[in-house]
């Protein structure tokens, strides 16, 4: 984990990547982080209300996503706008 993602903290803008593979809306979005719940000592499931809705591979429209992996969410600033769709 990142020492800029060990800090998210409900309220912060964020950008997460959805892979392919779980999602048909693939790529960047950005969102809010919502809320941190812990999974493992060194893990936590962040979950981000996103700008736009985005599509699971599924079927259906959400807009919020849960990310695990650490690699998939960091900060943004305010101005900075990053969404594929």
């Amino acid at each position: 984990m990142t020492p800029a993602n060990a800090k998210l903290t409900a309220g912060t803008r964020v950008r997460v990547y959805l892979d392919s593979q779980y999602w048909r809306s693939s790529g960047w979005f950005d969102g809010t982080l919502v809320r941190v719940d812990p999974y493992t000592e060194h893990r936590s499931f962040h979950w981000v209300e996103l700008d736009i809705e985005v599509q699971p591979a599924a079927g259906g429209r959400t807009r919020l996503v849960s990310v695990l992996n650490p690699r998939y969410i960091e900060s943004i600033s305010e101005g900075q706008h990053h969404s594929t769709q």
